[in-house]
C-alpha cells in the first residue's frame, strides 16, 4: 500500500515527463506507445498472451500462425517493461527518426520485430533438437519490444559509437560496448531466475539483425548501401582484447559469403578529389552526414579541451598573482628605515628677533632694531 501511495503521488511529476519526451514526436512514435500500454493492459488475460504472442511450435507448420509475428511486439507483462519501450521509442522519435526519416525508422521497426520473432523461434528449435523437450516448443510465449530494443541500441552505436554514458572503476561505458554488456547482463539475471529467458533470447537476435540490416542493406540518401566503415565491424562489439580473436573466428565465414554474393566486402580504396576548397578524401564506408557528424563531435570535444586548459592557465596566473601580492605585503613590512647620512647639507639655525632699547633717548620714544 506504501508503495501504490508513493506512486498515486508521483502520478503529476511522471505524467509531466512523459509528456515532455513524446512531445514533438511523430504520430507513428506516439501510436507505438498507445498501443503498448493497450498490450500490458490486454496482458491481464492469459488467453490473450497465448492468442498474441509468438509460440515456437505454433508459428511451423501445420499451424502457421504468422499473424502472431505482428502482435507479439506490444505485448508486455511488467510495467518496468512498459516504460523502458516508451522511453527509448520516444528517444528514438528524437535522435534517429530525423536523421533516417519516419519511414525509414517504421521499416527499421518492423523488419526487426519480425525477424527476432523467427530467429528466436529458430534458437528453440535447435535446443528442442538437442534436449528433446517439448515445452520449449509450445510453453514458451515471445513477446515484448526487447528486440527492438536492441535493435536500438545498435543503431545508436552507430551513430554516436564513442558518447561517455558513465564513468566506472573499471573504465568509461560508452554506446560501443552498450548490446553486449545488456546482453551479459540479461543472460545473468536469466540465469539466477529474475528475468524470463525469452529476454536475452530475443535481445541477442535483434541486435544480430539489426546490425545485419544497418551493415548491408540499408539505402543512404546517396544512393549507397550499408554501413561498411571499419569502427561498426562486428569485432567491434567486443572488448579490444577479444577482438583478434572474434576476427580470426569470423573472418572465413564473411570472405566464403562475399565471394558467393550473399553480403558485400568491404572496399579498400580511398578516394581523393580536388574542390575550390582543397583536397577531399573519400574512404570507404563513411557517408557524407556521418563526416559531419563525427566532425561536430570533433569539434566539441576540442573546445570542451580548450576551455578546460584556459580555465586551468587562468587559474594558475591568479595563483601567481596572489602569491606575488603576498611577497610584496611581507617585503613591505620589513623596510628598513633611512638614516640621513654625514653629506647631507645642515641648514643654518634660524636667529631669533631681538629688540634694542636706545637708553639716550627718552623713555616715551624707545627705539627698536632688528638684527
Amino acid at each position: 500500500m506504501a508503495a501504490l501511495r508513493v506512486f498515486s503521488r508521483n502520478i503529476p511529476y511522471l505524467r509531466q515527463q512523459f509528456s515532455a519526451l513524446l512531445g514533438n514526436t511523430s504520430p507513428s512514435v506516439k501510436f507505438i506507445c498507445i498501443v503498448v500500454i493497450i498490450g500490458y493492459v490486454l496482458s491481464y488475460s492469459e488467453s490473450v498472451v497465448n492468442v498474441l504472442s509468438v509460440t515456437p511450435g505454433f508459428l511451423l507448420p501445420p499451424s502457421f500462425q504468422l499473424w502472431s509475428t505482428f502482435t507479439f511486439w506490444f505485448l508486455e507483462i511488467h510495467l518496468w517493461e512498459v516504460i523502458i519501450d516508451i522511453v527509448t521509442v520516444g528517444l528514438c522519435g528524437k535522435l534517429i527518426e530525423p536523421l533516417w526519416g519516419q519511414m525509414e525508422m517504421m521499416k527499421f521497426f518492423f523488419l526487426t520485430n519480425i525477424g527476432v520473432a523467427f530467429l528466436t523461434t529458430f534458437y528453440y528449435l535447435v535446443i528442442y533438437a538437442w534436449t528433446q523437450d517439448t515445452s520449449l516448443l509450445f510453453e514458451i510465449h515471445v513477446h515484448g519490444l526487447a528486440g527492438y530494443l536492441a535493435a536500438v541500441s545498435v543503431a545508436v552505436k552507430q551513430i554516436m559509437p564513442d558518447h561517455l554514458l558513465i564513468k566506472t572503476p573499471l573504465g568509461k561505458l560508452t554506446n560501443r560496448s552498450l548490446p553486449l554488456l545488456i546482453l551479459i547482463a540479461a543472460i545473468i539475471l536469466w540465469a539466477v531466475g529474475a528475468l524470463e529467458g525469452t529476454y536475452p533470447c530475443m535481445w541477442g537476435s535483434g541486435t544480430i539483425l539489426s546490425w545485419v540490416y544497418l551493415r548491408f542493406w540499408q539505402r543512404h540518401s546517396s544512393g549507397t548501401r550499408g554501413d561498411m566503415a571499419d569502427n561498426f565491424s562486428f569485432d567491434n562489439f567486443f572488448p579490444t582484447v577479444v577482438q583478434p580473436v572474434v576476427r580470426a573466428v569470423l573472418g572465413p565465414p564473411a570472405r566464403c559469403l562475399a565471394r558467393l554474393g550473399l553480403c558485400p566486402s568491404p572496399p579498400r580504396r580511398v578516394t581523393l578529389a580536388l574542390s575550390p576548397r582543397g583536397v577531399t578524401i573519400s574512404m570507404p564506408g563513411v557517408e557524407p552526414h556521418d563526416m559531419e557528424r563525427r566532425r561536430q563531435i570533433a569539434l566539441k570535444a576540442l573546445s570542451e579541451r580548450l576551455s578546460k586548459t584556459s580555465e586551468q592557465t587562468r587559474q594558475k596566473n591568479l595563483s601567481t598573482k596572489v602569491n606575488m601580492d603576498a611577497v610584496r605585503k611581507m617585503q613591505a613590512s620589513h623596510v628598513i628605515p633611512q638614516f640621513p647620512t654625514e653629506t647631507t647639507e645642515q641648514k643654518p639655525p634660524s636667529v631669533p628677533e631681538t629688540t634694542l632699547v636706545d637708553i639716550s633717548a627718552e623713555p616715551s620714544t624707545p627705539t627698536t632694531k632688528t638684527s
